[in-house]
């Protein structure tokens, strides 16, 4: 008599296929969670780099820049590191002192002239060059000559150019007759000296900018509008200008931030003189900081921070005013 022999073993269990599942999922979500941590980690080692310059070359001088408006330091106390506490007494100081009045009224005046013939010569120029004329790509880098020279290079030369005995300008205005103009020894010449030179040195950094603005504009606005009759002037009025809105306003932003805070070339050409006929808030805070035998480190931090202070208020502005034209 044979006897069959069972197989009590289930070649497959439903229990631990249950359990097999579980097992997969939990391998699948710890594999995950740790891409997701190598991910992280990878990114905060491409981003220290950045942050350590960051702290380095921009966290750190502000902080002692502010510590530096808010101590009454002298040549001792600044080696020493004991300066006494002072608060906002640097800042009155600087609003009392009577530098302040014209350092501010030059400021501004150099400011927003030299933004505007900045802004009105580039765009002139980006829309003049947008026509696609032969040649057109050889003069536009050749109007990139005064953004890529070494600023003390472009002051030094408009120094020579503008003297009053051996300079080139005068000798031209000596030959068609008119008097010769002391530029940069003159109270009503020397600041603008050095916004003639400021508007030559900013115009191929707008005209770069608002050409790259008018490429995104398309072409068949302008047929459309040439369709119906409008002419070379309308066109602009109604299509390139208001188009060309948001790389204006990012390029009168970044002129002014950068205008704000000219110091060598001024410097350069007129010392901020004769008296303070050219002075500016970067070239007085130059003045008390470093101009004297006895400098006042406090004073001339305090001034730097009113600059900074002015640069942030028109970055919000044009900040809350970007937001409202998305909304």
């Amino acid at each position: 008599m044979t006897t069959a022999r069972v197989d009590h073993r289930s070649p497959r269990s439903p229990v631990r296929f249950a359990v097999t599942g579980t097992d997969d999922r939990t391998d699948a979500s710890v594999f995950r969670r740790r891409q997701r941590r190598r991910s992280r980690l990878t990114a905060l080692a491409f981003l220290a780099p950045l942050a350590l310059y960051l702290a380095a070359f921009y966290v750190y001088p502000l902080y002692r820049n502010l510590d530096l408006s808010l101590r009454d330091y002298t040549v001792r106390s600044f080696v020493a590191g004991d300066a006494p506490f002072s608060g906002l007494d640097n800042f009155r100081r600087v609003l009392n002192d009577p530098t302040f009045g014209p350092a501010m009224r030059h400021t501004m005046i150099f400011t927003f002239v030299s933004i505007v013939f900045q802004y009105a010569a580039g765009l002139a120029l980006a829309v003049f060059f947008n026509r696609h004329f032969r040649l057109a790509g050889t003069l536009r880098a050749l109007f990139l000559v005064p953004w890529l020279l070494p600023l003390i290079v472009s002051a030094s030369t408009w120094s020579w150019m503008l003297n009053s005995e051996s300079g080139v300008v005068n000798y031209a205005l000596h030959l068609v007759g008119v008097s010769p103009v002391d530029w940069l020894d003159s109270p009503g010449w020397s600041l603008v000296s050095v916004i003639i030179a400021n508007v030559w040195i900013g115009i191929p950094f707008n005209l770069v900018v608002l050409y790259s603005g008018l490429q995104n504009i398309p072409g068949e606005l302008y047929e459309a509008a040439a369709l119906d009759g409008a002419s070379t002037w309308q066109q602009f009025r109604r299509i390139t200008f208001p188009l060309l809105r948001p790389v204006s306003a990012i390029t009168l932003l970044l002129g002014l931030v950068y205008t704000l805070k000219v110091f060598d070339l001024i410097w350069i050409m007129t010392k901020g003189g004769p008296g303070d006929a050219s002075s500016t808030l970067a070239t007085w805070s130059y003045q008390l900081g470093f101009g004297t035998l006895l400098p006042k480190f406090g004073l001339g931090a305090a001034v730097g921070n009113m600059l900074i202070l002015i640069a942030l208020v028109f970055g919000l502005l044009y900040i809350r005013v970007q937001k409202r034209q998305e909304s």
